[in-house]
């Protein structure tokens, strides 16, 4: 596998980055959604990427030297639609990755976590993962596909590894930042774009959601079959007005 170490096209085994295109330590990180070879939404990802790397203490590379480390990757290292993941250590070393991605087509089963989880620095995309994979496994391992993450104060923040978009009553709503969501790319696309609000959501309200998603910059809007077991109605037309809209939108 082929990958950018500090500016530096190379084989990933001469790289620190372990066979999954991980840096060892600590640092933050942006996961990128490529089509045609183009990455999505590229400089909203690096604003997101500037503002959070003084919390690790990483450095990021001028946005022309980034551009061109992507470009050579993407082109040497083809996937159709693909995962691009930009990580940046509190070291200094930053690695580009181009990874196989699958599109996630069907509908998402997801359940409540039963362990609260804490939202100090859940607004920077920060690495080690292994957190929030653990949601997801401890999802997949009872048969679920995700998990809404509760606050300590007993709000809904997000899911393992996405953000949400709930429908209640005749309203559509995502968590606020400070209650524990991450600021993603597409929560803010959706945002700007469509009649959603913002608010916080009491964990007594999950059972009133009647239709739901999955939010995010690879899966953009993966539909939540049930919640808890608890079939959910599937909004497929705003699911393709989304899709439309990143489309629109998210290129560059």
């Amino acid at each position: 596998m082929k990958v950018i170490f500090n500016g530096e096209l190379l084989d990933q085994h001469q790289t620190v980055c372990d066979d999954k295109g991980w840096l060892p330590g600590t640092g933050i990180f942006e996961t990128i959604k490529t089509v045609d070879s183009k990455p999505w939404a590229f400089s909203r990802h690096m604003r997101r990427a500037i503002n959070t790397a003084s919390s690790v203490g990483a450095k990021i590379p001028d946005e022309s030297s980034l551009r061109s480390g992507v470009e050579l990757l993407i082109k040497e290292q083809r996937h159709d639609p693909g995962l691009l993941r930009l990580s940046f250590a509190s070291n200094g070393d930053w690695l580009a990755v181009h990874l196989a991605y699958s599109e996630l087509v069907a509908p998402a089963k997801i359940m409540t976590y039963p362990h609260v989880v804490s939202t100090d620095g859940s607004q920077v995309k920060r690495f080690s993962y292994d957190h929030r994979i653990s949601i997801v496994d401890f999802a997949k391992s009872n048969g679920f596909d995700e998990a809404i993450v509760l606050n300590p104060d007993n709000k809904v923040s997000e899911a393992g590894v996405s953000n949400l978009l709930i429908k209640i009553g005749d309203s559509w709503w995502t968590p606020p930042l400070s209650d524990g969501a991450l600021p993603g790319v597409v929560r803010a696309l959706v945002i700007e774009n469509f009649d959603v609000g913002v608010r916080s959501i009491d964990a007594s309200e999950i059972k009133d959601i009647k239709s739901a998603f999955l939010i995010g910059s690879l899966r953009l809007a993966q539909p939540v079959e049930s919640i808890d077991a608890r079939g959910l109605v599937q909004s497929l037309d705003f699911k393709r007005e989304i899709e439309a809209m990143a489309l629109r939108t998210s290129v560059g």
